[in-house]
């Protein structure tokens, strides 16, 4: 009778040593669980959520704008990546692509000689689609010297007046004959001077008196 209650407790002993043990390997995949799926997450990097931004920023939104010599204009053709270029405009005016040689850019805007690139590429492209935009603007300048804080060349902006570039050039120096300035302008040819009171166009409300500048001028501050 003693064997036989000796086996049982000796078998309760050895049951309950097991029974942890065994709980204990059941519940270890949970523990790795998460340990998983770190790895998986560190092979798999979520994507970032900053939009790479590809567009192309015209240096004008103006669409009458005129294309003029050594402007740098971007030219594509949709599908064509061998006749897509980045391309300055000559001195002569004309720009150089791949199939057409030279194109007539200055005096166009850039529709205007998207329409007529996409003309001439009917002869080798089936319903070609051309796009041109103005990435740098060179050939519309204007040069402010003189009594200002920086003299210099600077982008005539559309609708660009002599109270704005003078603005841009960072206003006078304490020597400057504010109502002494006048505009050097080429036309045809021939070289005119237009006088240009800053005070009057300043404070007055006839907006004529702020004269609104043309490729090539000069304004000069004595």
């Amino acid at each position: 009778m003693r064997d036989v209650m000796r086996k049982k407790s000796l078998f309760s002993l050895i049951l309950s040593l097991t029974v942890p043990v065994i709980t204990t390997c059941a519940q270890s995949p949970s523990i790795k669980g998460p340990d998983t799926k770190v790895e998986i997450a560190k092979d798999h990097p979520a994507p970032s959520s900053a939009a790479v931004d590809t567009a192309i920023k015209p240096a004008t939104d103006d669409p009458n704008y005129v294309i003029g010599s050594e402007d740098e204009l971007i030219v594509s053709v949709w599908k064509e990546p061998d006749i897509s270029r980045t391309v300055p405009v000559r001195p002569d005016g004309k720009i150089s692509l791949a199939l057409l040689n030279d194109v007539q850019a200055t005096g166009l805007t850039p529709m205007q000689l998207g329409s007529a690139i996409t003309e001439r590429l009917k002869n080798f492209i089936s319903e070609p689609q051309v796009t041109v935009i103005v990435t740098r603007i060179n050939s519309h300048r204007i040069f402010v010297v003189g009594e200002v804080s920086r003299t210099g060349t600077y982008t005539l902006l559309p609708n660009m007046t002599a109270l704005d570039a003078i603005s841009t050039a960072g206003g006078f120096t304490p020597f400057a004959k504010r109502t002494k300035i006048y505009i050097l302008r080429k036309e045809n040819g021939a070289v005119t001077s237009i006088p240009f009171n800053y005070k009057q166009a300043l404070h007055s409300r006839r907006p004529e008196l702020d004269i609104t500048l043309k490729p090539g001028d000069r304004i000069v501050v004595p």
